[in-house]
C-alpha cells in the first residue's frame, strides 16, 4: 500500500520561496514516476512538474524556471523547491506516483502566498 506524505507547506510572502517535501513508503520507489499537482479554492487539480523514474522533468509553463523538482530514490523523497511565489498559486499541494495503473496521492500540503 503506497504512503505519500507531503510536508513543508506554510505561509510566504509574494516573491518567497518554500521547498516542499514528500516521502513515500510501500513502494519501490526508484521504478516510480513521481510528480506534484495542485488544487486552487474553486479550480480543478493541475500538474506543477513532474519527474519520471530516470530523472526526465516536465513542468507547468507557469512555473518554468521558478520551481524545480528533484528526487532522492535512497531516502524514497521527492521535492518541490519553489521560488518567486505568487498569490495566485495559493493552492494545496499534492504528492503523487505512477507506475502504469498503479498510483497514489498524498494528503496534500498548504500552500498560502500572501502579504
Amino acid at each position: 500500500q503506497v504512503q505519500l506524505v507531503e510536508s513543508g507547506g506554510g505561509l510566504v510572502q509574494p516573491e518567497g520561496s518554500l521547498r516542499l517535501s514528500c516521502a513515500a513508503s510501500g513502494i519501490f520507489f526508484k521504478i516510480y514516476d513521481m510528480a506534484w499537482y495542485r488544487q486552487a479554492p474553486g479550480k480543478q487539480r493541475e500538474l506543477v512538474a513532474r519527474i519520471s523514474s530516470i530523472g526526465s522533468t516536465k513542468y507547468a509553463e507557469s512555473v518554468g524556471g521558478r520551481f524545480t523538482i528533484s528526487r532522492d530514490n535512497a531516502k524514497k523523497m521527492v521535492f518541490l523547491q519553489m521560488n518567486s511565489l505568487k498569490p495566485e498559486e495559493t493552492a494545496v499541494y499534492y504528492c503523487h506516483s505512477e507506475r502504469g495503473r498503479l498510483e497514489g496521492w498524498g494528503q496534500g500540503t498548504l500552500v498560502t502566498v500572501s502579504s
